[in-house]
């Protein structure tokens, strides 16, 4: 079997320039590599520490990948991103990104909330608590 070195999502989205914009203006993400080098962007990479993300228009993937043309954006699936501090990045999207899961301790002794990214992707933030008791 192989080993597995990186993964790397690549979602499908509408509008990449605007899906852009959102992860760094809502979430602090960097823009590292898109395609073409100016815009309108039908594919862009965003970066923060060591979580990486994709996004390619639907026309640009499905020409691709044909099976994905009629495919519903926004997926039945979660995007698992751990933090340094959930604390503060909750209390910096809660009014600007829709929470569908409240910020909660887990079972398993982690500090989480889940939020919806402007394509109706679920992102689920995961880190250790920040506050006393901790």
């Amino acid at each position: 079997m192989p080993t597995y070195q990186k993964l790397t999502p690549n979602l499908m989205v509408e509008d990449v320039d605007r899906t852009v914009d959102y992860y760094r203006d809502v979430l602090g993400f960097t823009l590292a590599a898109t395609a073409p080098e100016q815009r309108p962007f039908e594919w862009a990479m965003v970066s923060s520490g060591g979580a990486e993300l994709m996004f390619q228009s639907r026309e640009s993937l499905s020409s691709e990948v044909p099976a994905l043309r009629d495919r519903k954006i926004g997926g039945a699936f979660t995007i698992y991103i751990e933090v340094e501090d959930i604390e503060a990045l909750y209390a910096h999207v809660q009014d600007r990104m829709p929470i569908v899961v409240d910020l909660h301790d887990t079972f398993y002794g982690a500090r989480e909330f889940s939020a919806q990214d402007c394509n109706g992707y679920i992102l689920g933030f995961t880190g250790r608590a920040t506050h006393a008791g901790q």
